[in-house]
């Protein structure tokens, strides 16, 4: 029998991210904590590096709601707003909400590399790739 109650805590130290994850044109994502890595149910949480001069590509994360959380460099988020793009220029210190479904970008125009911490309510990094900002999105809700 399980005691729920009295299950450990875990470390993970940073020499043991895993980059085994969906992986998005111009960024390294890193998987801390995940159903893989420390059998978490409802969380993923990890961190990614964008490159000098680069940008992701246009994607989406499924079902799950994206926090980001911008430690170094001054990245940029864009997702399209009707027939525009909006961007969302950031800096150390700052957040970002990504709603489920949304497609966006994650630009690094600077000569520094960018990195972000990411949390996402599932338990693995959703990561579908898109053609384009106004691509067609499939959610659940669609379906008949």
């Amino acid at each position: 029998m399980t005691d729920h109650w009295h299950r450990p805590l875990r470390h993970i130290k940073a020499a043991e991210l895993s980059g085994q994850t969906n992986q998005t044109t111009g960024m390294t994502r890193l998987e801390a904590i995940s159903g893989k890595t420390v059998g978490s149910e409802k969380v993923w949480m990890g961190q990614t590096h964008v490159a000098p001069h680069t940008n992701s590509g246009d994607h989406h994360h499924g079902e799950a709601e994206t926090a980001i959380y911008i430690v170094s460099g001054h990245p940029s988020f864009v997702f399209a707003e009707g027939d525009e793009e909006v961007r969302f220029d950031t800096e150390p210190g700052d957040y970002i909400f990504v709603p489920p479904y949304i497609p966006h970008r994650e630009e690094n125009p600077t000569g520094e590399e960018a990195v972000v911490v990411i949390a996402r309510s599932s338990q693995e990094g959703i990561v579908v790739n898109l053609p384009s900002l106004w691509a067609p999105v499939e959610r659940p809700e669609d379906q008949p």
